[in-house]
């Protein structure tokens, strides 16, 4: 016999003792500045693999730190699924790390964004665009 997924087996849990199962869902994305302008165009691109930290504080004040790497986007995702009760109430999204060849530098603005996470079972919260820029902007650039 099979063993069910972890987030299968939590729901059916959660099912079975009568507790009200809660999901929530953060995403953002990683860019590089390649001229480092604050303003993102053609030259830019995504930024694959960058780590990102997510640490959110829940209802029943309980403090949990997830990792996020990005795809091939640049986009990361944490997801969870807990007890109504035991929901996400306050969450800080922060860039940790770019493992591009040229884009390593964080932007300006990209220190880490702090927000309420009040939505419903189900639905997601869209955290900004973190930036990292270049050490040395090419000369096509200047």
């Amino acid at each position: 016999m099979e063993k069910p997924k972890t987030v299968t087996g939590l729901i059916l849990l959660l099912f079975v003792l009568g507790v009200s199962a809660w999901t929530g869902e953060i995403h953002g994305r990683v860019v590089c500045d390649v001229c480092g302008d604050s303003s993102l165009g053609p030259e830019d691109h995504v930024v694959e693999g960058a780590e990102v930290a997510v640490l959110c504080i829940t209802r029943s004040r309980e403090v949990l730190n997830y990792q996020a790497f990005t795809d091939a986007k640049g986009i990361y995702t944490v997801a969870e699924t807990m007890p109504e009760s035991d929901r996400w109430d306050a969450c800080l999204a922060r860039p940790i790390s770019s493992f591009h060849e040229q884009c390593t530098q964080l932007g300006e603005g990209s220190l880490g964004v702090k927000f309420s996470y009040n939505h419903p079972s189900g639905y997601s919260h869209n955290v900004r665009t973190f930036v990292y820029r270049p050490t040395n902007v090419p000369t096509y650039c200047i």
